[in-house]
C-alpha cells in the first residue's frame, strides 16, 4: 500500500473513531433510571437550567459539606464554595448528591448543586 492511500485509510479509519464521540445520541443521565430524564431535564438553578448537554457529577460524601451555612464541594481536588443561587430546590429523586460544574479561568465552578443524603 502506498504512503497516500496508506495516510487516507488512517484518516477514514481516525474519524470513524472520533466521531461518535463528538456527535453521538443523546444520553441518558442515568442509565438504570430512565424514567428520571423528564426530571433531570427540569432542574434549574437561579445560574440557569442545570442540564444543559453535560452529565451532572455525582459526588462521594466525603466531597461536599457545609461550611458557615453554605454547601461547599471538591471538584477535581480543589474545595469550592457553593452560591446560594446554585443550589437547586425541590426533592432530589436521584438520592445522591450531583452539581453541574462549569469552568471560569480553569476552575471548576457549581451552575448546579443537588445535597443527596449523607449516609
Amino acid at each position: 500500500m502506498n504512503k497516500y492511500r496508506w495516510r487516507a485509510t488512517l484518516a477514514v479509519l481516525t474519524l470513524a473513531i472520533a466521531l461518535p464521540t463528538v456527535v453521538g445520541p443523546a444520553r441518558a443521565h442515568d442509565h438504570q433510571h430512565p424514567e428520571l430524564n423528564a426530571w433531570y431535564q427540569s432542574l434549574h438553578s437561579g445560574k440557569g437550567p442545570c442540564c444543559d448537554g453535560s452529565d451532572a457529577k455525582h459526588l462521594d460524601d466525603a466531597d461536599w459539606d457545609t461550611k458557615d451555612g453554605h454547601y461547599r464541594v471538591r471538584l477535581e481536588g480543589e474545595w469550592v464554595d457553593v452560591p446560594d443561587d446554585a443550589v437547586v430546590s425541590g426533592p432530589n429523586h436521584a438520592g445522591r448528591t450531583m452539581v453541574w460544574p462549569y469552568y471560569l479561568d480553569g476552575h471548576p465552578k457549581p451552575r448546579c448543586f443537588m445535597p443527596g443524603s449523607m449516609s
